[in-house]
């Protein structure tokens, strides 16, 4: 199994960033996947889901109606199209298999978003 996470970078507040995460090594379409977060000194956040055939994604009350959650399972990816973006948004972000990495610790190198003046 390998995730992939790019589009990471500084960001205005205000601004936004696209995520992508390219996966290989399981069954992509028909895995419920996920992208997460980690703040400096905090534990995971669990940011947005979506099914394996795209349906129902789902998404944090925090990020609801900026951030949203896509795949093509042509392509192997996952993105995440994060708009409006706050300093609330700055973190690592992974992408994992299902709700959240395992034992709450994401082994993927993750994407650093930065949102600052």
């Amino acid at each position: 199994v390998q995730l992939v996470e790019s589009g990471g970078g500084l960001v205005q507040p205000g601004g936004s960033l696209r995520l992508s995460c390219a996966a290989s090594g399981f069954p992509f379409s028909r895995q419920y996947m996920s992208w997460v977060r980690q703040a400096p000194g905090e534990g995971l956040e669990w940011v947005s889901s979506i099914y394996g055939d795209g349906r129902g994604p789902q998404y944090a009350d925090s990020v609801k109606g900026r951030f949203t959650i896509s795949r093509d399972n042509a392509k192997n990816t996952v993105y995440l199209q994060m708009n409006s973006l706050t300093s609330e948004a700055t973190a690592r972000y992974y992408c994992t298999i299902g709700r959240s990495c395992t034992g709450g610790v994401c082994r993927s190198q993750g994407t650093q978003v930065t949102v600052s003046s």
